[in-house]
Order: structure tokens, then sequence, then C-alpha cells
């Protein structure tokens, strides 16, 4: 294969990649909204088998009981770890929390929405593997491209080692604030890489300084208002928990302070990205893509707040919950290659040939 077909190659798998990221996190959020997260109770197979049972008649003999077990035991060595780390405390809550040991009941629907789930997040690493071996194509051109990429798979297996406990913990809060992050690390990689590749070749700008300081800020601002969501969603799970699924309506109006700092979040984050679309315009050509993708940001992000209305005043329905997760990433994802596109322009000659 010439070097010039591997690197087509690597650029279309990186696109599908990223593509695959974004279903994967559209999966995730939708077991998040439908309370499928334990719909698998063990991992990485779904009731010892590849694929799911469709009935409780399909189910393994005595299965409550050894999953049972075999998730104390996952949880005991966590435990272990938690220790050498100095987290004492929620170690000794995770040992002595007996709602893990309480098995969900069967529900097919659950079980095959966390299935799909899985099956998404697997083909993700396959593609995500291939572009790590595609990646060796620029080992003599761009080295940071191959090193993000191999780097970029061993997240992602982490990843996976974290879903597990996600699982095994019966979705411990933080756990959960955590794999959403290392989700969007594992997309900003994928996104980077794609960029240093298609822009092998061109020449390097100066944008203004503000420029790139308002969209660090605005870029910044988006990830702390992703982790207030999943803190807002952790709480909701709680209320919903303790209250057995009753009284819907008043989830949200019971989620206090950190439910008031999203949504306040979101008027500063609204109001700087006026400014940023305000600044891009003015230094960046009509047809440029700086100024596309900042349209393309600026349209995610009013979707978003129109869902996220949506999630306060109609008592959080579940594809409202699944879809703002979405939104949320691919502002994130937008404004992520809008800073990497502010530095870089095309070698018009080059872009001839």
């Amino acid at each position: 294969m010439s070097i010039n077909a591997s690197g087509s190659t690597f650029l279309k798998l990186n696109l599908i990649t990223i593509i695959l990221l974004f279903v994967l996190i559209l999966a995730g959020g939708v077991v998040r909204s439908t309370g499928s997260g334990m719909g698998c109770p063990d991992w990485p197979k779904c009731f010892g088998r590849y694929i799911p049972p469709t009935s409780a008649a399909e189910l393994p003999a005595d299965y409550k009981n050894s999953y049972t077990e075999k998730r104390l035991a996952k949880n005991q060595k966590f435990s272990k770890m938690l220790d050498a780390f100095g987290y004492d405390k929620l170690a000794t809550r995770l040992r002595n929390d007996r709602s893990i040991l309480v098995p969900e009941e069967f529900n097919s629907a659950r079980t095959w929405t966390e299935y799909i789930n899985r099956l998404i997040g697997a083909i993700s690493g396959i593609f995500l593997l291939l572009v790590a071996i595609y990646s060796f194509k620029y080992s003599k051109t761009n080295l940071s491209i191959v090193i993000l990429s191999v780097f970029n798979l061993l997240l992602v297996g982490f990843q996976g080692w974290l879903g597990s406990i996600v699982v095994s913990t019966n979705l411990v809060a933080w756990i959960v604030t955590v794999h959403m992050l290392l989700a969007l690390a594992i997309l900003a990689i994928s996104i980077a890489t794609y960029h240093m590749a298609r822009t092998t070749g061109r020449y390097k700008i100066q944008v203004k300084p503000v420029i790139a300081v308002v969209t660090l800020i605005v870029l910044a601002l988006s990830i702390l208002q992703i982790t207030f969501g999943t803190e807002v969603r952790e709480k909701i799970d709680a209320i919903s928990s303790h209250l057995e699924g009753s009284y819907r309506d008043s989830w949200v109006s019971r989620a206090g302070a950190i439910f008031h700092q999203h949504r306040d979040m979101a008027l500063v984050v609204l109001a700087l990205n006026v400014v940023l679309y305000a600044l891009i315009r003015k230094g960046f050509s009509r047809h440029s893509l700086q100024q596309q993708i900042m349209s393309f940001s600026f349209l995610m992000i009013m979707l978003q707040i129109v869902t996220g209305i949506l999630l306060s005043y109609w008592a959080l329905p579940p594809y409202a919950q699944a879809i703002h997760i979405v939104l949320a990433s691919l502002v994130f994802g937008a404004q992520f290659y809008l800073l990497l596109n502010l530095f870089t322009t095309v070698n018009v000659q080059e872009a001839r040939k």
C-alpha cells in the first residue's frame, strides 16, 4: 500500500471512529436515562453469554447468588486499590454497601439496551485499534500521531475496565463522572489525530490572542458544565432511588444547589459563546472552516438549552436526557476542533495539487 493510500485510510478510519464515539455517548445516555446500567450483571459477557437472553427462562441457574458473589469479590479488590491510593473512607463505604448484594430483577429491555451499548463500545474499540495500526504510517513525518493513537487505545482499555467497575459497584456516582470525562478525553484525542493527519503539509498562522483565550475559556467551561450535568444526574438518580421511582415531577426541585449551578452555568456558557461567535465572524472570512464550526457549535448550544428546558419543566423525559448529553459532547467536540483550527490554514498550492 502506498503512503498516500495508507494516509487516506487513516483519515477515513479516524473519522468513522469519531462518529462511533458520538454514537457510543448517545447509547450511554440512553442506558443512563432508562436505568439500564445494571441490565447485564456481569462484564464483559451478559449473563455469562455473548448474546444475552430474551426471557427469564434462558437465565443461568441460581444466577443471582452467583453474580452477587463475583461482584462482591471484584469490589473487595477495588476497595484494596482505593486503600492503596489513600481513599480509605470510600473503600470502607464500598465494603459496607449492602445494596450491592441486592441483585437486579431481570428485564429483557434493559438487558438488551445495555448489551447494545457494549456492542457499540466493542466496535469503537476495534476501530481505535485499526487507527493505532495505521497511525504508524506517520512514524517518520509526525510521531505525535502514532503516540496519541496508541495512547488512546490504552485509554480505551482502561475505560473498558472502568466500565466493569461501574457495573460491579452498582453505578457508584463519582466513577460514572470519571467514565464520562474519560470518554471526552478519548474523543478529543481522536479529533486531534484526525486534525494532525489532515493538516500535514499546511502552514501555520497566527491568530489574535483574544480569540484563542476566549476559545480556551469556553472549552474549559463546557467541560465543567458537562461535569455539573453528570453530577446533577447522579443527584437525580439518588432521589429516584430514595423515592422508589415515584413523584418524578419533584425530582428536579429536590436536586438542590448542583442543579442551580448547572442552570446558571448554562447562561454563562451561552454569553461567552455569543462573544466568541462575534470574534470568529470578525476574525475569519464568511466561508471559512472556523466560522462553519462556530455556527455548528452555536446551533448545538441552542438545541441543548431547549432540551435542558424540557428536562427541567417536563419531569425529565428519558429521550431528552440522552439527547442532552449527546448535544453537550457535540459542543465539546466542535469547540475543541475549532481551537485546533485557529492555528492552521490550508497551503493553497498544495491543496491544488
